[in-house]
């Protein structure tokens, strides 16, 4: 019987100017065995020294809001960042972040709950193979497409290129294959006004695209880029009913 490959151990480092906060993300780090601390830091001009040292890690734990320089802007200089999930007390910056294309966004004060699923997008991002970009999708008709507002302006998006759609506090984040949208409304108030039979709740947070599943295991979907959309106990009996299987 071949031997599993063991868990892949992550390197991480922390930047934020506040010691508690920086205390307590060192402490999950210790229960979490697919992490390892490299480094903690107190400020981003340091965290900007250490990168351009030449120094490396697989995952960031960055605060936003610091004097002299702010997380965001750490992010925008850095010319090959590791994968950042920030840490922040501030909701407002979310659609900043997106853009800057961050793996997670923790609004503080989080349970070590919340931080595990952060850490699983972290595994599951460093061990997704890197493949070419999947070609253009032709052209849904008129009524797959929807607009949503996003960060003050109307986007037009193709519903058959979402993957999932995952609730975060008080706005969603719809998941396609190129890009993540921010949109400010409750998940209870977008299931109730998506148009197409294929998008089916699958979990207290995250709405399902029936249509892009590739596999299903361990009470997950999985969807394109390796990608796992847990589905809910109480979600699995009418999943089930309605996916196509022999």
């Amino acid at each position: 019987m071949p031997v599993p490959a063991p868990a892949p151990v992550l390197t991480c480092a922390i930047i934020d100017d506040e010691e508690i906060n920086r205390l307590t993300l060192e402490h999950y780090i210790s229960l979490t065995d697919s992490l390892q601390l490299v480094v903690s830091l107190d400020d981003a001009l340091q965290g900007l020294n250490y990168f351009r040292a030449g120094n490396k890690v697989d995952v960031l734990f960055l605060d936003i809001q610091m004097p002299q320089l702010n997380g965001l802007d750490l992010l925008r200089v850095l010319s090959d960042p590791p994968i950042v999930i920030l840490t922040t007390a501030h909701e407002d910056f979310a659609v900043d972040a997106f853009d800057l294309r961050v793996t997670d966004y923790l609004v503080k004060p989080f349970d070590y709950a919340r931080f595990s699923r952060a850490v699983q997008r972290a595994l599951q991002q460093h061990t997704a193979p890197v493949a070419a970009a999947p070609p253009a999708a032709p052209a849904g008709p008129p009524d797959h497409d929807l607009f949503v507002k996003v960060n003050n302006k109307m986007v037009r998006i193709n519903f058959d290129d979402v993957l999932y759609i995952e609730a975060l506090s008080d706005y969603v984040i719809i998941v396609t294959d190129r890009q993540k949208y921010i949109v400010y409304t409750t998940m209870k108030a977008l299931d109730a006004r998506l148009p197409f039979d294929h998008f089916v709740r699958v979990h207290r947070s995250y709405i399902l695209n029936m249509r892009r599943i590739e596999a299903i295991e361990d009470g997950a979907a999985v969807v394109p880029g390796g990608q796992h959309v847990p589905i809910g106990k109480s979600y699995q009996e009418a999943f089930f009913r309605k996916l196509n299987r022999i």
